[in-house]
């Protein structure tokens, strides 16, 4: 038998509507969390993020540091904003194995080959000349 989240994470001596982890914004820990979320991804985190970017694209410039470590803070940028979204990803992929595959439709059958038409019979070619339509004077 399978239990209810609220009842997993209850108090086995308090009532059963009132859970230990409660949803973000209703407890302390849902505050810290919130607050931890707008810290990391909020304007403040933003703007130390272009100053990184833009100072390790200066040292870059001037040879004092190496593609590599350059690369590494630019990626860890993508992975610091990107990771709700990554999260999701990955959470989704997941969900999704469990499920069936989707059935696709196979596709109709190609018509029938059919000879193409006979062509008609080749014109013979006259042969190349070079200075064809030259303008030359014309000989009386």
């Amino acid at each position: 038998m399978r239990q209810s989240s609220s009842a997993i994470f209850s108090s086995p001596g308090l009532d059963k509507m009132t859970p230990v982890l409660q949803p973000p914004g209703q407890s302390a820990f849902g505050a810290a969390l919130q607050w931890l979320d707008a810290t990391l991804l909020g304007s403040l985190a933003t703007a130390v993020a272009v100053i990184a970017v833009a100072s390790v694209g200066l040292l870059l410039l001037s040879g004092r540091v190496d593609v590599r470590r350059g690369a590494q803070v630019i990626f860890g940028c993508f992975i610091l904003f990107g990771a709700s979204a990554i999260a999701a990803g990955i959470m989704q992929m997941a969900a999704d194995r469990d499920a069936a595959p989707p059935v696709i439709p196979a596709l109709p059958p190609p018509p029938p080959f059919s000879a193409p038409p006979p062509t008609a019979a080749p014109v013979k070619a006259l042969p190349y000349d070079p200075y064809a339509g030259a303008a030359l004077p014309t000989r009386p």
